[in-house]
């Protein structure tokens, strides 16, 4: 891109950082309002965590045809999905087919990663600055960059001298990798892990898992589309869609629990649990009882049944032992879906290491050694995962003329109300951001959720000539006590999970996501509205003249 640090600052109504799910919609419905927007994005192609993510049997864990826009029923209508799960690149043609077919990739702009944005109070003006030194002022800032977007690559001795290649799921090469007769290290049994795991062992010479913690996956029993079940649920989607909106996960089409797990016999329990584990995918196994989140007796029950599910599929018991998780209760982490995960470990050609009870020490020119052996390995894959939730924010140098600056603002954890906005930043939106329930639910009815939130308050602000919003300290800091209060409340806080950026060295151990539900948290963002923003100070502005 040519140097663009002498030219004239582009001119905007809205800024937005992401070219992903979340900044196309947001361009489509802040164009609606007649503002002028543009989506600012890193990668050489729109999609975000569905451009980058191209590992072997990256899939998404949420059914297709919920896992989608809602906001045109043409749109849900005429595209067909050809499997129950998409696969990455399923959904990237999906991603492009939206952007085309409502005319989005005009205001985006590609291979531009923002370093910068400041926000000028006496403009009243957002300021932003791209890599290749652009400027760009706007009225508006919508952070859209994701939840899961700055991978983590774990900062081992040793990496840079590994004569072979290595990779990480979240910066997979776009050509893809054979490892055809390679002696591959896959280090991490994350959701990614787990998903890749089966497709490298039936690739490689020898697969070595090595694995810190065990993580619960359930079979998503994917398969192709059957033509009945698309037929039926597509004639129902406005229905499906709002009772969709009516629950915890923001996902339809499951029975509401009605009974604790201790209200029935084991043996009823037993059953219940099969023919959830027989239907496949996670919502419906979690939504077996009402209080498998919230009361361990009964989350004992789910996570020993699948412990034993476990037993009974891996077939040296040692290695059974390993993988069933036995420091968390199911649930509490990133629930995996998986086609012959426990399976692959009956492979004679795939051996799995505990690095908990012995640690990899370094990477060495050959390969990979713990306190006790040493792995001859072609290639080592880092299954690592991310810095969730406000990584990709705190890589972004936010501050404004006042002298607040974010990375201290969150030093100690991030501060959000409602998780759409922060104190101390005017005009500048977050979407899915930390305390919203963005990455407990399917994640693009929260997208849509909040951008349409995010649209209305821009427009009220323009239909009563206000042209600034922001939280007060007061409702944000009661918003993390109560996003605290409810997750201390359920058993969430049990697991060391990127919910809480315990994968993350140093990061403050804060519990990010909302867990009260997508239900409860809708209604919320709806009466703040209904009040009149209750919590924001909204305002106009008399801009200073320079």
């Amino acid at each position: 891109m040519p140097d663009a640090s002498h030219a004239a600052p582009r001119q905007l109504d809205v800024a937005i950082v992401g070219g992903g799910l979340a900044g196309l919609y947001a361009i489509h419905r802040l164009r609606g309002l007649g503002l002028k927007v543009r989506a600012y994005e890193a990668g050489s192609g729109i999609g975000g965590t569905w451009f980058w993510n191209r590992y072997p049997g990256a899939r998404c864990d949420v059914e297709s045809l919920e896992y989608s826009y809602s906001f045109s029923n043409e749109l849900q209508q005429e595209w067909k999905w050809p499997e129950r799960y998409g696969t990455q690149p399923e959904i990237l043609k999906y991603i492009n087919h939206v952007a085309d077919r409502f005319d989005l990739r005009r205001d985006v702009q590609l291979n531009t990663r923002v370093l910068a944005a400041h926000f000028d109070g006496k403009a009243n003006l957002w300021k932003l600055r791209t890599g290749s030194g652009e400027e760009i002022h706007a009225r508006y800032c919508v952070m859209a960059a994701g939840n899961l977007s700055t991978p983590r690559v774990p900062d081992f001795k040793g990496l840079e001298r590994f004569r072979g290649k290595w990779y990480h799921s979240g910066l997979w090469p776009h050509e893809g990798v054979d490892f055809t007769g390679l002696r591959v290290g896959v280090i991490g049994t994350g959701s990614s892990g787990v998903q890749m795991i089966p497709i490298i062992a039936q690739q490689a010479r020898h697969l070595h898992v090595f694995q810190r913690t065990a993580n619960f996956s359930l079979p998503a029993r994917n398969g192709p589309m059957e033509p009945e079940r698309e037929r039926r649920h597509k004639a129902e989607y406005p229905a499906r869609r709002a009772a969709a909106m009516e629950t915890p996960f923001a996902i339809g089409g499951h029975a509401k629990p009605t009974k604790s797990a201790l209200e029935v016999s084991a043996e009823e329990r037993n059953e219940a649990y099969e023919a959830k584990w027989q239907e496949g995918g996670s919502i419906s196994y979690l939504y077996a009882y009402t209080d498998l989140l919230v009361n361990k007796e009964s989350n004992d029950t789910a996570s020993e049944f699948v412990r034993n599910k476990i037993r009974g599929i891996v077939k040296d018991r040692r290695t059974a032992e390993l993988l069933a998780p036995k420091d968390h209760p199911i649930g509490t982490k990133r629930l995996c879906l998986d086609t012959n995960y426990y399976e692959t470990y009956n492979r004679p050609n795939v051996t799995l290491v505990d690095v908990r009870s012995d640690p990899i020490e370094e990477i060495t020119d050959s390969g990979l050694r713990t306190g006790k052996q040493e792995f001859e390995l072609d290639a080592i894959v880092f299954a690592t995962g991310f810095d969730a939730m406000t990584g990709a924010l705190r890589e972004i140098d936010v501050r404004t003329s006042d002298g607040a600056v974010l990375r201290d603002h969150w030093e100690g954890g991030p501060l959000t109300y409602l998780g759409l906005m922060v104190s101390g930043f005017p005009n500048m939106f977050v979407v899915t951001g930390p305390g919203s329930p963005g990455v407990k639910t399917q994640m693009i009815a929260s997208i849509e959720q909040h951008v349409d939130w995010i649209a209305d308050a821009i427009d009220h602000l323009g239909r009563h000539q206000l042209d600034r919003i922001e939280p007060t300290p007061e409702a944000e800091m009661d918003w993390v006590h109560h996003v605290n209060a409810v997750a201390n409340s359920t058993l969430y806080p049990l697991a060391n999970s990127w919910y809480m950026g315990a994968n993350i060295p140093g990061k403050p151990r804060v519990f990010m996501p909302y867990v009260g539900g997508f239900d409860r948290y809708r209604k919320r963002c709806d009466e703040v509205a209904g009040k009149g923003y209750e919590g924001f100070t909204l305002s106009r502005h008399e801009v200073v003249a320079a």
